[in-house]
């Protein structure tokens, strides 16, 4: 929020006029002087009145700062609080798997455009729009103006959304979609796969040659632009997401982390073995790769190349990848995991915060603070329970819990 609004909203607090009424005017005061900066990137002054007139906050989007309560956080996601069995349902990678196998037919000639363009497989952005928006079946439920402007009132990062809402601005003054079309996540997603503004401005493409990027209402743009996305992000033509295998008894759970990458044919030699007897040419061996048990010890272990973390760069959570990944393997085979996930429970995130901040405290942990068991979090656990002289299995417990608690 600029000095100007956010000392005429707390004013008004203080002077017991309406909170609502003094958030509004605040609102009304800090869109008005964002038209220098909407101008500059090409906006017109119709739009930019058409658009603005009568836009309100909206108070109940998470991941806000609101002046008098307390920060609201990012919602709770569901790659974060659910184990992976949870998230990566059988039954919804059937369900996928089977539709995108018909897509794959209906748009081959756009995905073969996009394998030759770009490297990226057909089966990886169809799963990503499978996994983003069910193949266009949901509707994302916010307007894309409204989210777009609280984020950069109130939101947590408000110069990155500052920038969002006038390109998206920019995209209506453009005649790129109308305001109706424009629906959207909490976070400003809009479109088929699901982008911002900005990445639809760097990384748009016009596959169906109709003269105009719709990420919105055709398929081949919305894929194409996807694709070249992960291209922009390093994707590597050729290369797989990752290498399902069988970890060795005595593994290391805490070398699981992205920094620890060995050629896989190390990693084979150290005695990870390809499930179902996979057969790796000298090629994929020289692959450079990082380990990821999404369980610690227990359930799947993956070999992870350079393209995973590029998949990660399109959303940061590790069961998005793997969604993604295996959903695109079951386009192309029937085949579920060889290992299944097995029948561990997470704790609350309040918990997985307390962990992080205690293993934080005995100097194991120096990333975020934010309840999400993830690959760092996990390897610090496996650290502290390495120390702690407990079973190293790297996966959040109760009992880990207790016994971090007690080194207060």
């Amino acid at each position: 929020m600029r000095a100007g609004a956010c000392a005429l909203f707390l004013a008004a607090i203080i002077s017991g006029s309406s909170p609502a009424r003094a958030a509004d005017a605040a609102f009304t005061q800090f869109i008005a002087s964002l038209w220098p900066d909407a101008q500059a990137a090409g906006v017109s002054r119709a739009t930019f009145d058409a658009e603005t007139r009568g836009l309100e906050p909206d108070y109940k989007l998470p991941d806000l700062i609101l002046p008098g309560r307390p920060a609201t956080g990012a919602p709770s996601q569901a790659e974060f609080v659910q184990v992976p069995a949870d998230y990566i349902k059988e039954a919804s990678i059937t369900r996928l798997a089977e539709r995108g196998q018909k897509l794959m037919q209906q748009y081959r000639r756009s995905l073969d455009a996009i394998e030759s363009r770009f490297g990226v497989p057909a089966s990886i952005v169809l799963a990503i729009w499978g996994r983003e928006t069910d193949f266009g079946r949901y509707t994302l439920p916010y307007d894309e103006i409204r989210v777009l402007a609280t984020q950069a009132y109130v939101g947590r990062r408000k110069d990155k959304y500052r920038n969002e809402f006038i390109l998206a601005l920019k995209m209506l003054s453009d005649g790129v979609v109308a305001r109706k079309d424009m629906r959207a996540s909490w976070a400003g997603a809009t479109g088929l796969t699901q982008f911002l503004p900005s990445e639809f401005y760097k990384h748009g493409v016009d596959l169906d040659g109709d003269g105009r990027v719709d990420i919105w209402h055709s398929v081949p743009d919305a894929l194409a632009s996807a694709a070249r996305q992960l291209v922009s992000k390093g994707w590597q033509s050729g290369v797989r997401w990752a290498y399902e295998v069988k970890a060795p008894a005595n593994v290391d759970c805490t070398i699981g982390v992205p920094e620890v990458t060995k050629p896989i044919g190390e990693w084979l030699r150290a005695g990870f073995v390809p499930v179902r007897g996979q057969k790796l040419g000298a090629a994929e061996r020289a692959q450079s790769a990082s380990l990821l048990q999404p369980e610690g010890i227990y359930g799947p272990a993956f070999l992870t190349t350079k393209n995973y973390f590029v998949i990660k760069e399109y959303n940061f959570s590790d069961l998005y990848v793997l969604f993604v990944g295996h959903l695109s393997d079951r386009m192309k085979s029937p085949l579920p995991f060889a290992t299944s996930w097995s029948a561990s429970t997470q704790l609350r995130t309040a918990d997985v915060e307390a962990m992080q901040q205690g293993l934080t405290r005995v100097g194991l942990y120096k990333d975020k603070i934010d309840g999400k068991a993830g690959m760092l979090t996990r390897a610090a656990l496996g650290a502290y329970q390495k120390k702690a002289g407990l079973k190293v299995d790297c996966w959040p417990s109760e009992a880990v819990l207790q016994s971090i608690n007690a080194t207060r």
